[in-house]
């Protein structure tokens, strides 16, 4: 393999990884005073996270009706507005119990 090409493959790395990083210090410098733009960058993380998340829960078992059941219960749980631990422990002993019964 030859050198430049490895030096240029990590310098476009670099550039790609400090971009989005970067961006937005300079193009935002003021704060931000629209409302709808600030409630939309309030939730961009967890809609980035869910959507990043929600479509490998169904396929992380192996079998669709556990993950189905660990994902009703993980849901129910945070719509009670019970601790993350206590969400993660009751989806996974849900999954692990019906693992049992399919």
């Amino acid at each position: 393999m030859n050198l430049t090409y490895v030096f240029i493959a990590v310098l476009l790395m670099a550039l790609v990884t400090y971009i989005p990083r970067v961006l937005p210090i300079v193009v935002f410098r003021k704060e931000i005073k629209n409302k709808y733009i600030k409630s939309f960058l309030r939730y961009v993380p967890y809609a980035v996270l869910g959507a990043l998340t929600f479509p490998d829960i169904f396929s992380s078992t192996g079998n669709i009706i556990t993950a189905i059941c660990g994902t009703i219960v993980a849901l129910f749980l945070a719509y009670k507005e019970k601790s993350l631990v206590v969400v993660a422990i009751g989806a996974i002993l849900t999954v692990y119990l019906t693992g049992f019964i399919f």
